[in-house]
C-alpha cells in the first residue's frame, strides 16, 4: 500500500515538474504571427447616412425610431411647409387663368379665320366689279362725246342754214335739241363717273382695311404662342415646386436600420439640418489600427478575415478596402507591437458578401495576408493581442 503511495505521488510530482516545464517554455516562447500576416483590433465601423433636409421645414411626422429596421424607398418623415404649398396653388391658379385666356384667344383665332379672309374677298369683288363699271362707263362716255361733237358740228352748220332761211325753224330746233339732249346725257354720264370713281376709292379703302385685319389674325397666332411659352413657363415653375414639396417626404435611399433620431416633430428644421441617421449594413466593416511598421506592408486588394469575439472559430473573408493616408495617436482600446508606437493607421476590411452577425459597434480582429496565404481558421491560432 505504501509502495503505490509512493508510484502515484511520485507520479503526481512528475506531472507538474512537466506542465510547470510547459508553461514556463510558453511564457519563455510566446507564439509569433507568421511574417506574411498582420493583425489588429478594432471595432466594427460604417459610414452613417445622414437623412436631412434640403429646404427649410416644419417636421409633422417621423414614422421611425432609434434601431428600426428599414427598406430602400421607405418614407422615413414627412415635413410640411406651408410657403410652398402656398405657392403651389398660386402657381396652379396661374396657369389655370392663362389657359382659359389662351382658350379665348384660340376661338377668336378660328372667327378671324372664318370672317376677315371673306371680308376681303367681298371687298376684292366689289372693286373689280365697280373697276369693270368705270371701264363700260368710259367707254359710253366716249361715244357720247363722240356724237356730242357730231352735234355741235351739225348745230353750227344748220345755224348758218337757218339764218339764211335755208332751213325750217322747226328743223334747226331738232338739232338743237339733239345736242342739248346729248349734252346732258354727257354730263350725267360724266357725273356718274364720279360716283363711281368715288366707289372705287371707297371699295380700295374697304379692300386696304380687309387685308389690313388679315395681319390680326397673325397677331392673335404670336399671342397664342406667347401664352403657350408663358404656361410653359409656368408650369417649369410649378414642376419646380412640385420637386420642392416632394423633397419634403425623407425617404430611406438604402436597406438598413435607423442610428440616431435627431429632430422631432413639430420641429422647424432649416436647409440641410439631420432628421435622422440610417447606415446600411451590407457596407459595414471593420476599422483597425496597424502600427508604422507594418503599414507600408499592406496594399489595398489585400485578402484578410475578421473575427467576432462570439465566433473565434468562425472566420469572415473580408479585403483591404482603405489605408488611412495620415497616421493618428494610438486608441486607448488598440494594442500594437510595441508600447513605444505612439501613432497607428487605420486600415479598412470588408467582408466580401454582407454578414448579419456584423453589427455597428462590435469589437473584432482583424488579420491581413500580405501575400494572400496562411489566413487563419480561428483566433486560437493567433498570439493574445
Amino acid at each position: 500500500m505504501n509502495r503505490l503511495k509512493k508510484y502515484w505521488l511520485s507520479v503526481i510530482i512528475i506531472s507538474l515538474f512537466v506542465i510547470a516545464g510547459y508553461m514556463i517554455y510558453l511564457k519563455l516562447n510566446p507564439k509569433q504571427l507568421p511574417p506574411n500576416l498582420i493583425a489588429g483590433v478594432g471595432r466594427i465601423d460604417g459610414d452613417l447616412i445622414a437623412l436631412n433636409t434640403k429646404y427649410p421645414a416644419r417636421v409633422k411626422k417621423i414614422f421611425v425610431d432609434e434601431g428600426d429596421r428599414l427598406k430602400k424607398g421607405q418614407i422615413v418623415a414627412q415635413l410640411y411647409s406651408r410657403e410652398f404649398e402656398a405657392q403651389l396653388e398660386s402657381i396652379k391658379a396661374e396657369i389655370k387663368s392663362k389657359k382659359q385666356l389662351l382658350e379665348g384667344k384660340k376661338v377668336e383665332l378660328e372667327i378671324l379665320k372664318q370672317t376677315l379672309p371673306e371680308d376681303v374677298k367681298k371687298a376684292l369683288a366689289q372693286l373689280e366689279a365697280s373697276r369693270s363699271g368705270l371701264k363700260e362707263l368710259e367707254n359710253s362716255i366716249k361715244t357720247v362725246e363722240e356724237v356730242v361733237a357730231q352735234d355741235e358740228r351739225d348745230y353750227k352748220r344748220f345755224k348758218s342754214l337757218y339764218e339764211k332761211n335755208l332751213i325750217p325753224e322747226r328743223k334747226f330746233e331738232e338739232i338743237q335739241l339733239k345736242l342739248k339732249t346729248d349734252r346732258n346725257k354727257l354730263k350725267a354720264l360724266l357725273d356718274k363717273k364720279k360716283q363711281l370713281l368715288a366707289s372705287i376709292n371707297a371699295a380700295e379703302s374697304t379692300l386696304s382695311q380687309a387685308e389690313a385685319q388679315l395681319n390680326k389674325i397673325e397677331a392673335v397666332k404670336r399671342e397664342i404662342n406667347a401664352l403657350k411659352d408663358s404656361i410653359s413657363a409656368i408650369e417649369g415653375r410649378k414642376k419646380q415646386v412640385e420637386a420642392m414639396i416632394d423633397e419634403l417626404t425623407i425617404i430611406s435611399p438604402v436597406n438598413g436600420y435607423v442610428i440616431d433620431k435627431i429632430a422631432n416633430e413639430g420641429e422647424v428644421l432649416g436647409a440641410g439640418m439631420v432628421v435622422v441617421t440610417v447606415i446600411d449594413p451590407d457596407e459595414l466593416y471593420l476599422k483597425i489600427f496597424v502600427d508604422t511598421i507594418d503599414n507600408g506592408k499592406i496594399k489595398i486588394g489585400d485578402r484578410g478575415v475578421i473575427f467576432l469575439d462570439g465566433y473565434p472559430d468562425r472566420p469572415i473573408p473580408a479585403t483591404v478596402v482603405k489605408i488611412a493616408r495620415k497616421a493618428e495617436f494610438t486608441p486607448k482600446e488598440v494594442a500594437v507591437r510595441e508600447d513605444r508606437i505612439q501613432r497607428v493607421y487605420a486600415v479598412h476590411l470588408k467582408p466580401d458578401k454582407p454578414d448579419p452577425h456584423l453589427k455597428l459597434g462590435l469589437p473584432a480582429v482583424g488579420v491581413i495576408s500580405i501575400d494572400g496565404k496562411g489566413l487563419p481558421d480561428s483566433l486560437n491560432q493567433l498570439p493574445p493581442l
